[in-house]
C-alpha cells in the first residue's frame, strides 16, 4: 500500500520538475496573459473537481468556518486573500524567469525554498531547529553569496520566488483545519477576482496573437502541471509523513537543473557550480534523518 503513496509523491514532484518545458513553449506570449489564463483555467478545473470529488471536504470546511469565532473567521479570510496573492505572484515571476532569464534560476529558487521555509517557520511560528539544521542554513547562506556574486539579478529573482512560496507554505499552517484543495480553490478565486477586471489592461502589452496553441499549452500547464500533481501530492500525504514528502520535493529542482544543462544548453560558472554543490550539501544535512530512513526502508 505504501508503494502507491511513494509513487504518487515521486510522480507529483517529477511532473513539477518538467514544468519549464511547457512554460518555455509559451515564450513569446505575454507573461501577464499566461498567468491570467493559468489562474482562470486552474480555478475552473478545481471547481469542477471540487463538486464531483470533494463535496465532503467542502461541507467540512463550511462547518469548521461556522464554528469559529468572528476573530478567527477574519483571520482565515485575511490569510486566504494574502495567500492567493502570494501564490499568483510566485507563479508569475517563475514564468518570467524561465522564459526570459534561465531555467536554472527557477530551479535554484525551489532548492533554497525549504531552507527559507525553515527560517520563516522559526521566525513566524517559533519552530525549533536542531544544530545540524542551523549548520545547513549557514551552508545555504554561503551558497547564496556565491550565487549573488555570479549573476546578482538572477540570484534576486531566485530568492524572491523561493521567499514567496516559502511564506505561502508557512501561512498555510495557520489554516491547517481546512482541506488544501478547498483552500487553493478559494485562493485562486480571490486571485481571479483581482485579475479578471485587469484583462483589458494586461492585453495591451506586446504579445503574439493568442491562438489555439496558446490555449492548449495553458490547459496543459493548468491540468498536468498544476491540478494533477497537486492531487497526487495530497494523496501521498494520506499515507506518508510530511517530512518524507518534503524530501521528494527536491526532485523538482533536480529535474529543472537537468533540463537547464542537458536540454536548454545553459552554461554554469565555477561559482555557480560550487553554490549548487553547497546547497545540495545543505539540503542533505538539513533533511539527513528523513533521507536516511527512506534509503534504509528501500533496502530493507
Amino acid at each position: 500500500m505504501n508503494q502507491r503513496y511513494y509513487l504518487s509523491v515521486f510522480t507529483a514532484f517529477l511532473i513539477w520538475g518538467f514544468m519549464p518545458l511547457a512554460v518555455r513553449a509559451l515564450q513569446g506570449y505575454s507573461v501577464y496573459l499566461i498567468l491570467y489564463f493559468r489562474v482562470i483555467v486552474s480555478l475552473l478545473l478545481l471547481v469542477g473537481a471540487g463538486f464531483t470529488l470533494l463535496s465532503a471536504q467542502w461541507k467540512e470546511a463550511f462547518q469548521v468556518f461556522a464554528q469559529q469565532t468572528l476573530q478567527e473567521r477574519r483571520r482565515v479570510i485575511g490569510l486566504t486573500i494574502f495567500s492567493g496573492i502570494l501564490l499568483v505572484a510566485n507563479w508569475g515571476i517563475f514564468i518570467y524567469v524561465v522564459n526570459y532569464i534561465d531555467t536554472q534560476s527557477g530551479a535554484f529558487a525551489y532548492t533554497i525554498c525549504p531552507i527559507i521555509t525553515a527560517i520563516l517557520g522559526y521566525v513566524i511560528l517559533d519552530e525549533k531547529l536542531a544544530r545540524h539544521q542551523w549548520l545547513a542554513i549557514g551552508l545555504c547562506a554561503v551558497s547564496c553569496s556565491l550565487m549573488a556574486g555570479a549573476v546578482f539579478t538572477n540570484f534576486l529573482f531566485s530568492v524572491l520566488i523561493g521567499f514567496l512560496y516559502a511564506l505561502y507554505l508557512v501561512l498555510q499552517r495557520f489554516l491547517k483545519d481546512y482541506d488544501k484543495i478547498v483552500l487553493l480553490t478559494l485562493q485562486l478565486s480571490i486571485a481571479a477576482l483581482l485579475i479578471v477586471p485587469m484583462y483589458s489592461y494586461l492585453a495591451q502589452f506586446p504579445t503574439q496573437p493568442l491562438d489555439s496553441r496558446f490555449f492548449w499549452l495553458v490547459l496543459m500547464v493548468s491540468l498536468f502541471f498544476t491540478v494533477l500533481p497537486l492531487f497526487l501530492n495530497l494523496y501521498a500525504l494520506k499515507g506518508l509523513k510530511s517530512a518524507t514528502v518534503g524530501v521528494f520535493m527536491y526532485l523538482n529542482p533536480l529535474t529543472g537543473f537537468t533540463l537547464a544543462f542537458l536540454y536548454f544548453n545553459e552554461t554554469v560558472t565555477a561559482n555557480q557550480l560550487i553554490a549548487y554543490l553547497l546547497i545540495t550539501g545543505a539540503v542533505l544535512l538539513y533533511n539527513g534523518s528523513p533521507i536516511y530512513k527512506i534509503v534504509k526502508r528501500s533496502f530493507s
